[in-house]
This record gives C-alpha cells, sequence and structure tokens, in this order.
C-alpha cells in the first residue's frame, strides 16, 4: 500500500512537472520567429558592445544607460568587466556615447548595473538611481550626476530585506522609489523550477527611509517599471506572463490595479514617450533562444508602443522587429522627440530615427 501511495505521487508530481513544462514553453514563445519592421534609418552605437540593459532620458536630452550586466543564465561577452554607466547627448547631429567616471570610494570592480531612474531635485540637481548587483546580491546606488565633468559621484547604498532579486527602478521622490522583484528565490536552479512551475511570488516594492512595503504582488516575474506622464499610474510588465499591468498610485503610496494588457510577447523594461505618454517595451519574441543562446541561431529583438494606454482597447504597434542579425535581446526602447533608442541585455545597442 505505501509503494502505491509512492508511486502514485510520483506520477502525479511528474505530470505535474510535464504539464508546466509545457506550458511555460508557451509561455516565453518557443516557436517564434520574427518578421522584421525597422524604421527608415537605423545605425549601431559605437561603443557599446556589451549591453545596454536599460536607458533614461532626462527632458534636456541627455541619455543614461547602464552596461555590462552580468545576470545568472544570460549570455555575458565580458564576464570579467565591471559595468558601466553610459551617456548620449541626443541632442547632438551624431549622437556618441561616453563612459561616465564614478568617484573613488564605490567599489567599481563589482559594480553589475541593471534598471536605472533618474530623479532631478527643485534645486535641478540630477540623481540617478541604479540597480546594483555586486557579488550576485541585490542593492541600489544612489549617485550625483556632475554634468561639467560628465561623472557620478556615489552618495549612498540602499540595502532591505525586501530589496532582493531587484530588476527595475522609478524613482519619484528624493528617496521614494518603486522596484521590481523579479524572482522569489536566489538559486539559479530553484529560480528555473520557479519560472516552470509559474508559482508568481514576485512583487513592486515601495522605499522610503521610514517605510517599505510591498505594494503590487502576483507577478510571475516582475521586470520594467515606469510612471505615467501625469505621475497618476505606475507601469509594471511581467516578463513571462507577457503583459503589463496598469497600477493607480495613492497618496500613501499603495497601487491599485487598473487593467492588464496582454502583449503576447515577453516584455522587458518599459518607458513613457515625454510628447504623447505612450509606452515604448523592449521585447523578447523568443524566450527560449534567450536561455539557450546559439550565436548562429541568436535571440531577436522587438519594440512595441501601446497608444491609448487607459482606454478599453490600447492600440499595439510593432516599431521594430529583428531576428538577431542587426541586435539580440532587446530590453528597453525610449524616445526622444522623434529619436529611438533600443538597447539590449547583452548585445549592441541602436540609434534609429522615426
Amino acid at each position: 500500500m505505501g509503494k502505491l501511495m509512492v508511486l502514485t505521487l510520483l506520477g502525479a508530481g511528474l505530470a505535474l512537472i510535464g504539464e508546466r513544462l509545457v506550458a511555460f514553453r508557451q509561455r516565453i514563445n518557443t516557436s517564434w520567429e520574427v518578421e522584421p519592421v525597422e524604421p527608415q534609418y537605423c545605425r549601431l552605437i559605437e561603443g557599446l558592445e556589451n549591453g545596454s540593459e536599460d536607458i533614461d532620458i532626462l527632458p534636456s536630452g541627455l541619455a543614461f544607460i547602464s552596461s555590462g550586466l552580468k545576470y545568472p543564465g544570460m549570455p555575458n561577452f565580458a564576464p570579467d568587466e565591471p559595468g558601466q554607466i553610459f551617456l548620449i547627448d541626443l541632442n547632438e547631429q551624431n549622437p556618441r556615447v561616453q563612459a561616465l567616471n564614478i568617484s573613488d570610494g564605490f567599489d567599481k570592480a563589482s559594480f553589475n548595473p541593471h534598471g536605472i531612474s533618474t530623479f532631478t531635485d527643485e534645486d535641478h540637481t540630477v540623481y540617478l538611481y541604479v540597480v546594483n548587483h555586486p557579488h550576485m546580491r541585490s542593492t541600489v546606488e544612489k549617485f550625483k550626476f556632475e554634468e561639467k565633468q560628465r561623472s557620478l559621484v556615489h552618495l549612498k547604498t540602499i540595502k532591505h530585506e525586501l530589496l532582493k532579486s531587484l530588476n527595475d527602478i522609478v524613482v519619484l521622490g528624493p528617496e521614494q522609489f518603486y522596484a521590481t522583484r523579479d524572482h522569489y528565490f536566489t538559486n539559479f536552479f530553484l529560480v528555473l523550477l520557479e519560472i516552470i512551475m509559474d508559482l508568481r511570488w514576485t512583487y513592486v516594492v515601495f522605499y522610503s527611509p521610514g517605510e517599505v512595503k510591498v505594494v503590487a504582488k502576483g507577478f510571475s516575474s516582475a521586470n520594467g517599471i515606469t510612471v505615467s506622464l501625469d505621475k497618476k499610474y505606475i507601469y509594471a510588465a511581467d516578463v513571462t506572463a507577457q503583459n503589463i499591468h496598469v497600477l493607480k498610485k495613492h497618496e500613501n503610496w499603495d497601487l491599485t490595479q487598473v487593467k492588464v494588457i496582454h502583449l503576447g510577447t515577453l516584455v522587458d523594461n518599459l518607458t513613457v514617450d515625454p510628447d504623447t505618454g505612450d509606452i515604448w517595451a523592449g521585447c523578447h519574441p523568443n524566450g527560449m533562444k534567450l536561455l539557450l543562446y546559439n550565436p548562429e541561431d541568436p535571440p531577436g529583438s522587438e519594440v512595441l508602443r501601446i497608444k491609448n494606454v487607459l482606454s478599453e482597447k490600447p492600440k499595439i504597434s510593432i516599431e521594430y522587429a529583428n531576428n538577431g542579425s542587426v541586435i539580440q535581446g532587446s530590453s528597453v526602447a525610449s524616445v526622444y522627440h522623434g529619436k529611438l533608442l533600443i538597447g539590449t541585455v547583452f548585445h549592441k545597442a541602436l540609434y534609429c530615427l522615426l
């Protein structure tokens, strides 16, 4: 009787895992092939060879780019080089990147930047917040941007029990921000099990010096996050669920869900068009090609634009798509007055005119 019970439970467990594996392959679009879509003019950005995972553009046209992310399970073409923050001025006729110097006293050797967000104070001082993974842990680093010197001054490192496995960040006050946790577990094999079983244990967390709390949960893998132009709504991506959560922000920083926009592709980082309020999303059309990297059949790139976000039927359009022959693993798309930057997790970056 005992053996029969064990065999029954084992069979049920294997059947469940098999069903979840099939569902997992569907969620990451294993068989998806990319149909090319390109603006009239695009060129690769010289100097960005090892990723451009996230991009944040100031109203002045200066864009910050995080590069060199080392992320478990993802390719990395420069594993021994520390991460960097680059700057590009989109007001220039032929924009070029330059690496920003970081002040002494900060551990540059273990710098592993992921999501980034800027905040401009009342005195016009610009602060850059960076999700960092030194030694595969998670912290948030606060820098002051020195525009004339083209440098970053490190001000503080933020840590908290709820700030684990961080992915992206959006800063809304001097020290108030929302951040996403993309995995519950930190062990790589447990993370794979978490994804396959679709446990939905990840969340959005609010941080301030006086209060840290989970404000939205139930995500398969919470990823990119940004805020609407009027600061009333938070947009959070759930990459393996292939959707964007539209969340209303309250005075106490709590969030309530308004709607979910399904995209049918693995959505990574989100940005908002400063002219229209449209969402621009860097996406992965075939997640399996990211997980099982093959340079002969590389992961493609896709950029979606979502118009009329709060309407009953938002309009979704593909603004860029490539099979990996130009850029691989697009993670972000950010626009500034008719100019488009497309970044990637580990590959190159693209500059386009719309």
